[in-house]
């Protein structure tokens, strides 16, 4: 196999009406892109007959060349390996040599040809490496089959001619993890759908992109609960929509709001997350559920219902999603396989109409022209043989056995403090502090004792709560102890 190297052959020029040996004129290009920076202390030179090749030049004057280098101190030759350029350079201005940001990246006026998505904060320095990680609400990799996976990957990636049959799927996504999807929410969730009705995306976050983006434009309205997935919100608000903020309370989102909003005149978009909600992990009651489908109906209001966590429900059987009922096409359904195994397991997926979906589909091929449709492959086997199924079911005995864990433990830890709600189902407890409580404060202590926990920021997008989620999923026994301890003594 050849090695890659620089072209020389463009980098180097050589005039053979010069004056200069061209031997010297080799050995003084070289110098200069060492000193530019092009070339890096420790980089290895081509070989003399290789070097030679590129520059159409005898071997002899290159050897020439590189023994000049060797005696003025930029080259070093290492036995049996090669010519090397020095560590220690005889002529070198250290700046070029600093991994930093280059200075032609830099500007005096970057804000000149782009928009500023977010405030950049100052980067704290971490005073003890992080023993244990406070998400907001993931599953736990450690209990998940990823070697299951791995496994159908490389039993996949072996067979005779399976990349080119595969590559036929295109962007909507593996065929075989459609078809799989498309009979599992249709068990599970009721939805009745085909495979030419679901979309395989890099997560549930580029479904409501894909999903978003084909509805909204500069000026459009979007209704979202007073507190929302930020992610969600900041999305919206990139296309250019405006939102409009409905209350969120023990029962869900307030129907009675979202009807006289829809009196007024109608709303671009309904973004609802009717289970477990983001981030206060109520459900939408059902009384609330069946009037809001009414007035999907009636309004034409298209809506994009965002199912993360649905399989993880902890009390009576959840309530069936909104796309389940009657709706006239107007709700889109976005689920994440990520929520299901790990979070470093990047699938979501969109569902909807045939025609819709046959267009979503080229959206997404212009952002992302497909998925690792191996990869997909693979994890449609986790379905068709039982495993995924057998997993949730580990999984919700499990997580539901650390919710209660956890809860009890926070209660007697902060109860004087924060007030939270048992969730019914989902990955985390949604706490609020007395106002007196700064949550920075308490991430800046913990973050002492090795324990990671965001500040709270996130949740405060537009509004003014003292709140945040805990995630308890990928907790065991043990963490959440030395976490709750931690916690209490931070306080």
């Amino acid at each position: 196999m050849a090695v890659q190297t620089l072209p020389f052959s463009t980098l180097i020029a050589v005039d053979r009406q010069s004056p200069v040996p061209i031997f010297r004129q080799v050995a003084n290009s070289l110098i200069e892109l060492i000193k530019n920076g092009k070339i890096k202390a420790g980089y290895q030179l081509p070989a003399s007959r290789d070097m030679a090749t590129m520059l159409n030049l005898n071997r002899t004057t290159v050897v020439a060349a590189y023994g000049e280098l060797q005696a003025e101190g930029w080259l070093e030759v290492i036995k049996r390996k090669g010519n090397f350029v020095s560590q220690q350079l005889p002529v070198t201005s250290p700046r070029l040599f600093e991994v930093s940001t280059p200075e032609k990246f830099l500007s005096q006026d970057q804000k000149t040809f782009y928009r500023p998505i977010a405030v950049r904060q100052p980067i704290k320095r971490q005073l003890k490496p992080h023993q244990l990680m406070i998400n907001d609400g993931y599953p736990d990799a450690r209990i998940a089959r990823l070697d299951l996976i791995t496994d159908r990957y490389k039993f996949l990636s072996g067979r005779p001619n399976v990349h080119n049959k595969l590559l036929a799927d295109g962007p909507k996504g593996s065929i075989s993890l459609r078809t799989e999807l498309a009979l599992f929410l249709s068990k599970t969730r009721a939805l009745h759908i085909a495979p030419e009705q679901v979309l395989i995306t890099h997560g549930a976050q580029l479904a409501i992109f894909v999903a978003a983006s084909m509805i909204l434009q500069p000026g459009s309205t979007v209704i979202v609960g007073d507190l929302n997935y930020v992610l969600a919100d900041r999305l919206f608000e990139q296309l250019g929509a405006k939102l409009i903020k409905v209350k969120v309370d023990h029962d869900g989102i307030d129907v009675d709001a979202i009807e006289n909003i829809c009196k007024q005149s109608t709303p671009s978009l309904l973004y609802i997350i009717p289970h477990h909600h983001h981030p206060t992990t109520v459900t939408l009651s059902g009384e609330r559920r069946v009037k809001l489908l009414d007035i999907i109906r009636r309004y034409r209001l298209p809506v994009i219902e965002d199912d993360y966590d649905y399989d993880f429900h902890y009390g009576n059987a959840p309530i069936l999603p909104l796309a389940s009922a009657e709706h006239d096409g107007y709700i889109l359904y976005i689920g994440s396989i990520s929520k299901t195994l790990a979070p470093t397991i990047r699938l979501g997926y969109l569902i909807g109409g045939d025609d819709f979906i046959w267009q979503a589909s080229k959206l997404k091929q212009v952002l992302d022209i497909r998925g690792d449709v191996l990869f997909e492959e693979s994890v449609a086997h986790l379905f068709s043989s039982g495993e995924m199924q057998r997993h949730l079911r580990r999984s919700v005995k499990l997580y539901k056995k650390r919710r209660d864990e956890f809860c009890e433990l926070l209660n007697s830890s902060l109860g004087d403090i924060a007030n939270f709600r048992v969730p019914n189902g989902g990955m985390a407890v949604w706490t609020l502090f007395d106002p007196e409580y700064s949550i920075p404060q308490l991430s800046e202590r913990l973050a002492t004792k090795g324990i990671y926990m965001n500040d709270g920021s996130i949740y405060k997008y537009k509004n003014d709560v003292n709140g945040i989620r805990f995630g308890f999923a990928s907790l065991n026994s043990n963490e959440m102890q030395f976490f709750l301890h931690a916690l209490k003594g931070s306080r």
